[in-house]
Order: structure tokens, then C-alpha cells, then sequence
């Protein structure tokens, strides 16, 4: 059991990604990718069950290859805990009032390796008075913290309300777009800002989604394909409108997958062609819509980057282990917490009305 100070409330906060395998085996890619199957693939493409396995294993021996010539290994979980850790360190250094009352312990999970989301609110429910779930990905869909919305409904139904809040709409916050900036320039190669550099593009990496179903209709659930629209747009007129912008042209990049229908046609490979057609030079690229460097990120899209032939590329990491993000988004917790122990208290006072009503006798 969890030590408790008397008088306080203990919440647990769950800061949540995809998951990837540290280990590079086939024995630990063979569950993880029936997971991608049966958690997200499964939402748009219907795959009988005897085949589940016969695809998952096929792309997990794919990626056993592909990462083992390239040398790639996955760096997300150990982004995750050292963001997990950090995000702890400032919530103990909070001095907001909230924390007066009430105390927060920080736990990894990960949709897809273990520990697996729903073992962990399984182990942390019984222990603590409410949990804050953190979907690490900016932009919400049913593909992204809508995972984490179905398992939380399974597990606790309507007594979520109650027990369970879960960050959104991070991507809308002016303070993220700050930290953005602030990560994006002072990441600049120098070379690429002097006089005679040349040209120089940005694109904006952001997992894409999917547009219409393999019928030509629009999908079934909901993918934040407005959103990711919007972000993008908020973030070029930031970039644009700051004075410390050395961009000639910014362009979304879409990382997609192939199935389920027609994805979003703002790719990575569009953006760098349409940049070599205006006579761009040089390319600097940021994978704005990912809290934390993963296969997508600094295999597929930097490996892109590495063979697209400009004079000079420059790929700048996430915001990973940002100690101005990680104290953002433990104000963002700090909020939730708030919110969560003022809901509670309301629904504790709801369901005593004899003890309310003794003491007015008195």
C-alpha cells in the first residue's frame, strides 16, 4: 500500500505513449505488434483473427530486419521514464495550493509494451483516491489518447467521472507553442543562419491520419484530421511571425501508414520535393507533432531527411526530456489534480446527505 499523509488525498498520474521494444528481438516484436493490430489497426481495417498473427509477425520480422541493418534502436522509453521522472520532480517543487491537500505520485505506461496501460490502472486503482492520465501526443484521435479514453471505460465504466481525468487539447496551448519556438531555434545549426547559407526549409513532422475509408467515406472515428490542420497552422504563423525565423517556406509532414483507405496527403516526401522545386537549399526538420523520438521520428522521417540531397539537412530531436516542457505539463497536471479533487469533494458532500443533515440539527 501507498503511505498516506492524514488528511490528503493520493493521486496517481500515469504519463502514457505508445511503446516501443527496448530489446530488439523478435520474441519481444511478436506482441507488440499484435497489440497495434488489435488496438488501433482494428479501427479502421477489419482483420479476422487467424490473421492477426500471420501480419503482426510479418511486420515484426520487417522491422527485425530493417532496424537491425540500420542500427536502429528505439530510444522511447527511456525518453518516456526520464520524462515521467522529471514531470515528478516538478510537481514535488510545486508551491501551488492545491498540493496542500492533495499529493501526486508519477508512473510510465505504454499502449503497446509492458507495463501496459491497463495493468497499471489496474494495480493503481485500489491504491489511490484518483488517477491523471497523460496521453504523450499532442494532437487527440481514436488512434492516439482515444486508446487510453476505451480502456479507461472499460475498466471503470461511468464511475470514471469520478475517479479519472485525462489531459487534452494540449496541441491548442500558446505555452506549448512557446516551448516549441524556443526548443526549434535554439536548435538552429549556425551555419544554416549566416549570410550566403542559402535557402533554407522547415518541415514539421506530425503523424498524419487517415482522410477516407478504403469506400471513399469518411472514416468512422474520430482522427483529428481539423486538428492537426489547425495546429499546423498555429505553429507556421508563430514561426513566421517570430523574429528570430530564418525559414523561406514551411511545410507539414505527414508520417502515414498504407492501410485502411486514403491518409493524409501532406507527406514528408511531398514536403521535401515541393521545397527542391522552389530552389530551397538547405532543410531543417522537426517532429512537432511527437513528445518523444521514436521509429517514426528519428528512423523514418530523419531517414528521409538523411537522402533527400539538399546542400546541408539538420534534423532537431523532440522536445524529449525539456525541462521547460516537463514543468509545462506538470501545470497542465497541476490543473487536472485541482479539478479532479473539486469533483470529488462535490460528489463526497452529494452522497452524505444524513451527515449534512445532522449537523444542521445541530
Amino acid at each position: 500500500m501507498v503511505d498516506r499523509v492524514i488528511g490528503k488525498k493520493r493521486y496517481a498520474v500515469l504519463i502514457v505513449t505508445y511503446g516501443e521494444v527496448e530489446k530488439l528481438t523478435l520474441r519481444n516484436l511478436w506482441p507488440s505488434s499484435r497489440r497495434i493490430l488489435k488496438v488501433i489497426t482494428s479501427q479502421i481495417v477489419k482483420v479476422p483473427m487467424f490473421l492477426v498473427y500471420f501480419i503482426a509477425d510479418y511486420r515484426s520480422t520487417k522491422h527485425f530486419i530493417n532496424w537491425r541493418l540500420n542500427g536502429y534502436r528505439s530510444s522511447l522509453l527511456s525518453i518516456n521514464r526520464a520524462q515521467t521522472q522529471a514531470i515528478s520532480c516538478c510537481l514535488a517543487e510545486s508551491h501551488e495550493a492545491i498540493f496542500d491537500s492533495v499529493e501526486a505520485d508519477v508512473f510510465d505506461a505504454y499502449y503497446f509494451v509492458p507495463p501496459y496501460l491497463e495493468d497499471v490502472l489496474r494495480e493503481k486503482t485500489p491504491m489511490y483516491d484518483g488517477i491523471v492520465v497523460v496521453p504523450m501526443i499532442p494532437v487527440e484521435s481514436a488512434f492516439s489518447c482515444g486508446v487510453a479514453c476505451r480502456m479507461i471505460a472499460d475498466q471503470f465504466g461511468d464511475s470514471r467521472y469520478s475517479t479519472i481525468r485525462l489531459l487534452n487539447k494540449l496541441w491548442k496551448d500558446p505555452e506549448l507553442h512557446r516551448i516549441y519556438l524556443d526548443h526549434l531555434f535554439a536548435g538552429i545549426d549556425a551555419s544554416l543562419t549566416t549570410e550566403g547559407a542559402g535557402k533554407t526549409g522547415l518541415v514539421l513532422v506530425i503523424h498524419g491520419t487517415l482522410v477516407r475509408d478504403r469506400a471513399g467515406n469518411p472514416p468512422r472515428v474520430f482522427t483529428g484530421l481539423d486538428e492537426t490542420g489547425l495546429f499546423f497552422d498555429m505553429m507556421k504563423q508563430r514561426i513566421v511571425s517570430d523574429s528570430r525565423n530564418c525559414f523561406a517556406d514551411i511545410r507539414q509532414g505527414c508520417m502515414n501508414h498504407s492501410a485502411g483507405g486514403e491518409w493524409t496527403s501532406e507527406t514528408v516526401q511531398k514536403a521535401l520535393a515541393e521545397f527542391r522545386e522552389e530552389g530551397i537549399e538547405n532543410v531543417v526538420m522537426f517532429p512537432y507533432g511527437f513528445f518523444a523520438d521514436n521509429s517514426e521520428t528519428e528512423y523514418e522521417a530523419r531517414k528521409e531527411l538523411g537522402r533527400s540531397g539538399f546542400a546541408k539537412v539538420q534534423y532537431i530531436r523532440c522536445i524529449n526530456e525539456s525541462t521547460d516542457f516537463a514543468c509545462w505539463l506538470a501545470d497542465r497536471i497541476t490543473d487536472e489534480l485541482d479539478t479532479l479533487s473539486r469533483i470529488q469533494h462535490t460528489f463526497d458532500y452529494e452522497l452524505a446527505p444524513t451527515t449534512r443533515k445532522e449537523q444542521n440539527c445541530e
